[in-house]
Formats: C-alpha cells, sequence, structure tokens
C-alpha cells in the first residue's frame, strides 16, 4: 500500500497548498488539510469552502509547470482535533516549534496508526523529537525529515488564501529517515522527481537537517546588533539582511561570526557521528550561485581546510557577488536585478491584535536554542551560539519594557524550550547507544 494513498496536511500556508496539488496530481490520492482554529487560519478555511475545497497553484516561469495545477481537497479540518478517517502519511507543514504542540492536538488512536510523519522545514534534532513524542504515545510510525520546503511559494495579495503562487524550487533537497533503505524517503524521491526537483537520500534524518542553509547563516544575520536594532526598534528607514553596511548588516564581525557558528555546529555534528558540510560549497552549490570569476572552484573546495582570515575574506566575497542576480540580464542602463534587496522586518501588530515578532528571528530563536541545549547535553562549547542567544533576550526582554502598555504575542517571552530540548537528547543518546 503507497505511503501517499491517504495523505493529511497539517498546516494552512502556500506550502500546504503545493503540496496538496503536487500530490493530487502526480499520485491522485486522497489528501486532507488540517488547521487549528484562528483569526489566520480563518480566511483559509473560509475561502475553501467558497471555492468548493478547491486549492490552486500558479508559477512564475514555465519550467516550473510540474508544479502548477488545481486540485479538490478530499478532507479539510478547522481544528487538529476532529480530524476524522484513517490516514497513512501526516505531513507537517507548520514550524519547527510548533510540531508537539500540533501533534499534541491530533487524536491518539490517528497517531497510532500513522506509517509515516513527514517535517517538511524542520530544524536540528526535529526528528529525534518526534520519534521520542510517538514513542510516548504507543505510535511506530516513520519519521522522515526534509532539509528544506522544495521551493519559494508564496500568497497574492489579489487572490484568496487557497491559491498560491510558486517562484521557485531549490536545486535540491535532502531527505533522511532513521536509516537506510528507506521507504518512506523512496517515495518521495520518486514524487519529486515526477515534479522535476532531485531528492538525495541522506544516511539520517538528523544528516538531511544538518542541510539546511538557514541553520547556518540566519543566526548570525539575524541576531547580531544592527539587525535586532531594526527588528525591534522600527526605524523609518528600512534596511535589508543581505546587503553590506550600511544598508545591512553584512559586516567582516559578521561573517567572522558566521564562520564560527558553523565550526561549533559541525563540532556537534561530528560529536553525534555525522558528516559535516563545507559552508562555502553548500552556499555555492546547494543555494545560489556565483559566477566562478568571483570565487574560483579550488578555494570553494579547500574552503575547510584554509585558514579563518582567508575563510572569512571567502564569506565576505560569496555575499557582496549576491549583492545583484549575478545570472540576471542587465536592463538598458546595465543594471542586474537587486537580489539583495530583502528587507528586514520590524516587530507587527498580528492578526489577533498584539505585537508580534517575524518568522526571521522567531524561528531562529527556536532553531539556536535547541542546537544549544544539544550541544550542552553533548558537552561541545559553543560561546558564539551562546552569544547570539544572549543578544536576542536581551532585546526582548528590552522591547517588552518598551512594549509594556500593548498586548504582546507569546514570541515575546523568554523560553528554555526544555521538554524539547529533553526529548531530543534522550532520542539521541539512545540512538548513540545502539550503534555503540
Amino acid at each position: 500500500m503507497s505511503l501517499l494513498r491517504r495523505v493529511l496536511i497539517a498546516g494552512t500556508g502556500p506550502a500546504a497548498v503545493q503540496l496538496a496539488v503536487l500530490l493530487k496530481r502526480w499520485r491522485s490520492g486522497r489528501v486532507g488539510i488540517a488547521g487549528r482554529r484562528s483569526v489566520r487560519s480563518a480566511p483559509f478555511f473560509d475561502a475553501l469552502r467558497e471555492s468548493g475545497g478547491t486549492v490552486a497553484v500558479d508559477i512564475s516561469h514555465p519550467k516550473l509547470g510540474a508544479l502548477q495545477g488545481e486540485c479538490f481537497v478530499d478532507a479539510s479540518f478547522h481544528e487538529y482535533g476532529s480530524i476524522e478517517g484513517q490516514w497513512d502519511t501526516l505531513i507537517l507543514s507548520v514550524t519547527a516549534d510548533a510540531y508537539v504542540p500540533v501533534l499534541a492536538q491530533l487524536p491518539t488512536d490517528l497517531l497510532r496508526s500513522l506509517r509515516c510523519v513527514a517535517l517538511l522545514s524542520p530544524t536540528f534534532g526535529s526528528s529525534a523529537l518526534i520519534r521520542r513524542y510517538l514513542k510516548e504515545k504507543g505510535g511506530d510510525a516513520e519519521v522522515i525529515s526534509f532539509s528544506t520546503y522544495l521551493g519559494d511559494t508564496r500568497r497574492t495579495a489579489d487572490k484568496p488564501p487557497t491559491y498560491v503562487l510558486t517562484t521557485a524550487v531549490k536545486r535540491k533537497v535532502y531527505a533522511g529517515a532513521m536509516g537506510l533503505p528507506s521507504e518512506s524517503v523512496e517515495t518521495f524521491r520518486q514524487l519529486f522527481e515526477e515534479a522535476g526537483i532531485t531528492l538525495e537520500a541522506t544516511d539520517s534524518a538528523l544528516e538531511a537537517e544538518t542541510r539546511n542553509i538557514s541553520l547556518y547563516v540566519h543566526p548570525p544575520l539575524f541576531m547580531n546588533d544592527f539587525s535586532l536594532g531594526i527588528i525591534f526598534n522600527r526605524p523609518a528607514v528600512p534596511k535589508f539582511i543581505y546587503k553590506l553596511f550600511p544598508e545591512g548588516p553584512i559586516t567582516q564581525t559578521l561573517m567572522r561570526e558566521m564562520l564560527e557558528q558553523w565550526k561549533e555546529i559541525t563540532a556537534l555534528v561530528l560529536k553525534l557521528n555525522l558528516k559535516g558540510v563545507n559552508l562555502l560549497r553548500f552556499m555555492v552549490d546547494d543555494n545560489y550561485p556565483v559566477r566562478p570569476e568571483s570565487l574560483a572552484r579550488c578555494d570553494i573546495e579547500r574552503f575547510p581546510e584554509l585558514d579563518p582570515v582567508h575563510q572569512q575574506y571567502l564569506l565576505y566575497v560569496r555575499y557582496a557577488s549576491l549583492l545583484i542576480d549575478p545570472y540576471s540580464e542587465p536592463d538598458r542602463d546595465g543594471r542586474y536585478f537587486d537580489f539583495s534587496a530583502v528587507p528586514l522586518r520590524p516587530v507587527f501588530i498580528n492578526h489577533e491584535g498584539a505585537w508580534d515578532i517575524p518568522r526571521m528571528p522567531k524561528e531562529d530563536y527556536y532553531r539556536i536554542k535547541i542546537i544549544q541545549g544539544i550541544a550542552q547535553a553533548a558537552g561541545v562549547p559553543c560561546p558564539t551560539i551562546d552569544e547570539f542567544v544572549v543578544r536576542y533576550e536581551q532585546r526582548l526582554l528590552a522591547a517588552v519594557h518598551s512594549l509594556s502598555d500593548s498586548p504582546l504575542s507569546e514570541a515575546f517571552t523568554l523560553q528554555s524550550f526544555e521538554g524539547d530540548i529533553s526529548r531530543i537528547c534522550s532520542e539521541l543518546l539512545l540512538l548513540d547507544a545502539a550503534e555503540a
């Protein structure tokens, strides 16, 4: 029986819509979408009802044609606790910090009957967290982690939330389970192949989770004084996350911290008997390429062995080379596409009328606290990561004080994520004992 014959997607964002269309177009199975009852999800379910259960994906370029389409969603659930029916695979299309809260709302019988749980955008340790949680509930589904979502999908202002636009796909996506061979990984590999996306299997789910570029670049980019000042102080003049100082945060110091954090994560990865990544090669080959005139292949391949000053220089060159899209066509004035003009988003009033923190760095806070907790349990020093946490939490406390007369979302609360860290470390220690 195919794992994709009955698929339930948890989440109501653009990625959930794209997955539903992908599954219905290439597998024609039964697909359901579930969400939590909230001000934010209400427009999606209203639009789904008005469209007769139909969702649609448009594309920005003909080469993405395999992802385009319209489909009927077989079942929708406005609350996780109201889910009914038999489902083989659950895809968690929510943020990594919401995995356990979502699973906690699902019927226990459903958790025990699942054959596969797929984590669409996990962070380091998410697969271990979900395996441990399922064991506690009596479930034994195979947990598969993708390195990242397959591309860039967004809503458009003039369309209902059941209609989304996919503008790009990843050059490569990694996926892994507890070991090879994996029925789940192979099933999704075949699906992605038919959609024109390369899915490469890793030896484990944890290894796939280390193949997410956000793990290495988001904390240094967002948890520095420049970026945090823009995010929490809301200046009138916009700044941009991928631009050089003073238009953005990228400086020699930031490159040094990015390098040091990569080395700390690599030390943890090696301690857990995984393979580390060549940061520069990962940036260039698996994410956004630069011209060979900007970065020589020999420097890319030798990056881990170079001295720190040379490594910092190459990282700086990489970001400078992407201020514009080096492969775009110049306009009549000789200007290339302004690739780096991604604005730093400040705190905002959310749908519930409370001050909230943008997804970046809110998700990065969870990501880096989890890594910090695993590193501490594994006895791996991580002073740069510790400094990122201190900076962020200091800004958080200052913001709580300055906005004390206004309603605040839960994002303004200092978090230990102790429960998630404990489950992850317990599972990883069990794996270590089994391998020993």
